[in-house]
């Protein structure tokens, strides 16, 4: 916990700085998460998720700026019983993050806005089952990198919509398991995510 430690104070001194230099914008983010996980032998954005937490921003230029955000996330994976199908078997992965998002911004008309950065990612809770049954033999890391990438449309001048993609760059398992793809430098499974968020400027 001492990285988060860290991580926590770097973003409190960023929104300071911003308020020092009078160019701080900041508000309060809500949304929905559907996740799924690359390697599990399934498919599909079928874990229901939510995403709350802060942003600050800061302008560097009349088209572009930086944004960071805190917020708590739920991904995971889920695979319901489909008997026209042939799937009996229930099987359910939920992750919950405390993530830090840092996005570059380009505004690129008044209503919509393109952003691409990066985020880190503490895991603070798990929980896996097999037809009701824990799985506790595959440990998860507790921490990871993802690569986001998004749009915002402004509604007015308060409040904007995002929709965004969160995908992990390392695996989220501590060891190699059945069914892991390659992505990017290694195997392993990886956590994939569409968020679609209100974002409210305070």
């Amino acid at each position: 916990m001492t990285k988060l430690r860290h991580i926590l104070l770097f973003f409190f001194l960023f929104v300071n700085g911003c308020l020092w230099a009078q160019q701080f914008k900041g508000g309060l983010q809500l949304g929905l998460v559907g996740s799924q996980v690359a390697g599990d032998l399934f498919s599909g954005y079928n874990k229901a998720g939510i995403s709350a937490g802060g942003w600050a921003r800061l302008d560097i230029s009349t088209k572009s700026a930086i944004q960071m955000e805190l917020a708590y996330l739920q991904k995971g994976s889920r695979e319901n019983p489909d008997q026209e199908k042939g799937r009996f078997d229930t099987y359910v992965m939920r992750l919950g993050y405390i993530e830090m998002p840092f996005l570059y911004r380009f505004s690129y008309s008044e209503r919509f806005v393109f952003e691409a950065g990066t985020g880190l990612n503490f895991l603070i809770h798990s929980r896996e089952t097999f037809n009701g049954e824990e799985i506790s033999d595959n440990p998860f890391k507790g921490q990871n990198l993802c690569f986001l990438a998004g749009l915002s449309v402004n509604i007015n001048e308060h409040l904007s919509i995002n929709i965004r993609t969160n995908n992990s760059l390392f695996s989220i398992r501590k060891n190699r398991v059945t069914g892991d793809v390659w992505r990017f430098w290694n195997y392993g499974q990886f956590s994939d995510a569409l968020i679609l968020s209100a974002y409210y400027k305070l």
